[in-house]
């Protein structure tokens, strides 16, 4: 008998599957991004993209697209009604009184600058992060400059429909 021997899977290959589960409860179809926030192995903290508590979301009344003009003069657009997945972890962590100093965040994909900020802010340690962000530049300049360890699984951009 030749059975191959159960490989179990790694601390991040855990996370990021159950982000993956987290993210399918996003509201807004041009990402259906999720996050986890773990402490010691151990979840702490979950978001998704989604918008605020008790307002509508993208996927009943459509985005709320906003265009961003680069320093270099190329534009992106970007939907703004939602929280992103990194900000709603960090709230709800905020929200149950836990400390996320030393933590790891696990993400879709290399978070915007705003929510690199709220990373280093928050005093998390490590960020994991599924696939790149066409936009991500800045927060792994900002990551390295704050000595948070970042770990890109997979070097894909991710790509809107709409992009």
């Amino acid at each position: 008998m030749n059975e191959e021997k159960y490989k179990r899977p790694s601390w991040d290959e855990y996370f990021l599957n159950i982000m993956n589960m987290v993210g399918s409860r996003g509201s807004c179809d041009r990402g259906r991004s999720g996050c986890i926030v773990a402490l010691d192995n151990r979840i702490v903290a979950t978001g998704y993209a989604g918008s605020p508590i008790g307002l509508p979301h993208c996927d009943e009344i459509g985005h709320e697209m906003h265009t961003v003009t680069h320093a270099d003069g190329h534009t992106s657009q970007h939907c703004i009604r939602t929280t992103h997945a990194e900000q709603n972890a960090i709230c709800e962590a905020a929200r149950m009184g836990i400390a996320l100093k030393d933590s790891t965040l696990y993400c879709k994909m290399t978070p915007c600058y705003a929510c690199a900020k709220m990373i280093i802010n928050a005093g998390i340690k490590r960020v994991v992060c599924a696939q790149d962000y066409h936009a991500g530049e800045r927060s792994k300049q900002v990551f390295k400059e704050a000595g948070i360890k970042f770990d890109l699984i997979n070097n894909e951009v991710t790509k809107y429909k709409d992009q």
